[in-house]
Order: structure tokens, then C-alpha cells, then sequence
């Protein structure tokens, strides 16, 4: 009788344990994205057009976390929040980017994954729809990190890519900028301060916790308006436009020639990992400090590995939101926000 008994308590007490099992949360996992950072007022922005942002953002925070909410990857992730934005011609990325001075689109892309550390980036692309998903296969089916131009579209076609005629990316108000640009000699006023500032900056980004704890980080963008001699930015450099590992994932947006002689995205995540401190904390200190200190401007979005969101940023505004399994959700373009 007593070994029954015995054996029926271990039953129950297994029972119990096994059932708490069953019941015990996911581990955290959320996604934050951006759309770039600049001198954006309130007072300059119509109802119409801060409505037609914070929708967009809205749905490619959707999109990404419903990948996240089913089980995805954070690869999977960033990849369709990016593609979101991507296809907007509200952001200078994919459909809406920015025009070189020679009149053409040059696209940069780049992702890395915690995983294994793998990470892929292209730059100079003017006939790639989605940027990011060259940049994953990149990451995923080469023994390169990073790719140029022909070369990155040559691969491309290798890999089964369709290559758009280079008119899609063509936008009324992306050309008139570049016109307004060109149309400045010493003879004319210059950009204003505002206008010189929002010349430099445009990407969108996210990064993502999966519930499997790994993270992603990404960016694409069109790059600097009216930009020479095969300039390529912090966008498609990993530790300077995008970074992730265990501890900590970026993505930045900004004047990128700051941003890659600052290793910003490297910089916070290094920061959280040797200092042991919180990834907010690091990224202030790198952007309201470091960067400040250089003359740099712009703004980074993260998250850790317990899915704290950061977003960090010296501008006037940074398009940008967040939405996590814990119930923390956000969108946001203004400072005093």
C-alpha cells in the first residue's frame, strides 16, 4: 500500500510539474523597425503625410510580427517588415530611394544573424527590387559577406532574381530633389541647414527576437542624394549600419561617413556585452556622446536578448516603432514624443 501511495504522489507531482511545463511562457520576443531619422518637425509634416507614415509603419510592424507571432525566424522577420518599406515610396529604400548625381538609384542592403554570426550585404544595385532579400542570399548562398554592383546583379541572376527595369524606382519626389540639388552653384542659395541634413539620411531597418532567442538585424536604403564617385555609406557595412550577435541586435540610419568611423552598431552591442550594461544606455552613449562629439547625426533602433527595446537618436525625428510579446507596442516619428 505504501509503495502505491508513494508511486501515486511521484504521479501527481510529475503530473504537475509536466503541466506548469506546458503552461510556462514563451521566452520574449519582439521586433522594433525605423524608417530613418532627419529633421522632422511636426509643424512641417501635413496630417495627411504623418498619417500615411505611421500606417506604413504600422503595417510592416504587422507583417513582421505576425513571422515572429507563428514561430518564424528573426531572419524571416526583418526580412518582411523591410520589404514593407521597401516597396513604399514613402522611404528612401526600394521604391523610394534617393537619386545619385548622376541620376540613377543605387540601393545597399545588409543583414546579420545571431545564430552563427553570418551576415550578408550588397551595395550599388540599381535593378533589385528587394535589396534585403539579395543581401540574406548573400549571407546564406556565397562565402562572401559583401557584394558590389554588376557583380552583386550578377549573382543575383544566378540565384533565380528578377531584375526590374530601373524606371520602377523612379519617383517625382525623389527627382525634384536631386534637381533642387543640382540647381545650387555659389552664385544661389544653398540647402538650408534642414534641407542639407535630410539629404544625408533615409533607411529603414528592423531587428527581431525570434522565440528561439536568436536575433536579426537589417538595413537597406537608397543612400545620399546627389552622391559621386561610387560613394557607399554605413547601410551595407556590418558594425556600422547593422550588427547582432547573442547579446544585442542594430540598425542604424544617419550620415553614414560618422557612422562607419564610429563602428555604431558594433560600438553598442560591444558596449552591452563588456560593460554589462543595458542596451539603451549604450546605445545613448554612443549617439548623444560619441557621435555628438564627432559631429554626427542621426539614430540607431535595438533590442537585447530579454527583448528591452532601444531607440536612440540626436535629431529632430526618427520614424520608428516596436511591438513585443510582453505588450509593449509603439509608433513614433518625434523627439518629444
Amino acid at each position: 500500500m505504501k509503495l502505491l501511495l508513494k508511486t501515486l504522489t511521484l504521479t501527481l507531482l510529475l503530473g504537475t510539474a509536466l503541466s506548469a511545463l506546458a503552461q510556462k511562457p514563451d521566452r520574449p520576443y519582439g521586433l522594433v523597425i525605423h524608417g530613418g531619422a532627419g529633421t522632422i518637425l511636426k509643424k512641417n509634416m501635413t496630417p495627411e503625410t504623418e498619417k500615411a507614415y505611421r500606417e506604413k509603419l504600422d503595417e510592416a510592424l504587422k507583417a513582421g510580427y505576425a513571422v515572429l507571432e507563428q514561430g518564424g525566424s528573426s531572419v524571416e522577420a526583418v526580412q518582411a517588415a523591410i520589404i514593407i518599406m521597401e516597396d513604399s515610396p514613402l522611404f528612401n529604400a526600394g521604391k523610394g530611394a534617393v537619386f545619385t548625381h548622376e541620376g540613377v538609384n543605387e540601393l545597399d542592403a545588409s543583414i546579420m544573424y545571431s545564430k552563427d554570426l553570418s551576415a550578408g550585404a550588397i551595395t550599388g544595385v540599381s535593378h533589385i527590387k528587394n535589396p534585403i532579400l539579395l543581401a540574406d542570399k548573400v549571407r546564406t548562398d556565397s562565402v562572401h559577406v559583401m557584394m558590389a554592383r554588376e557583380g552583386a546583379e550578377e549573382f543575383a541572376k544566378e540565384q533565380g532574381f528578377e531584375l526590374v527595369d530601373t524606371k520602377y524606382f523612379f519617383t517625382q519626389r525623389r527627382w525634384d530633389q536631386l534637381q533642387k540639388v543640382l540647381k545650387h552653384t555659389p552664385e544661389k542659395p544653398k540647402l538650408s541647414e534642414d534641407e542639407a541634413k535630410n539629404s544625408k539620411f533615409g533607411t529603414v531597418g528592423a531587428v527581431a527576437l525570434d522565440k528561439d532567442g536568436n536575433i536579426a538585424a537589417a538595413t537597406s536604403t537608397g543612400g545620399m542624394t546627389n552622391k559621386r564617385y561610387g560613394r557607399i555609406g554605413d547601410s551595407p557595412i556590418i558594425g556600422a549600419g547593422t550588427y547582432a550577435d547573442k547579446n544585442c541586435g542594430v540598425s542604424a540610419t544617419g550620415h553614414g561617413e560618422f557612422f562607419i568611423r564610429a563602428a555604431v552598431t558594433y560600438d553598442i552591442c560591444a558596449r552591452v556585452k563588456y560593460k554589462e550594461q543595458g542596451i539603451q544606455q549604450s546605445a545613448d552613449e554612443v549617439i548623444h556622446d560619441k557621435l555628438v562629439e564627432m559631429g554626427g547625426d542621426g539614430g540607431v533602433i535595438g533590442l537585447d536578448a530579454g527583448a528591452n527595446i532601444m531607440a536612440s537618436f540626436n535629431t529632430e525625428g526618427m520614424y520608428h516603432g516596436w511591438k513585443t510579446s510582453n505588450g509593449q507596442s509603439a509608433i513614433k516619428i518625434y523627439k518629444d514624443e
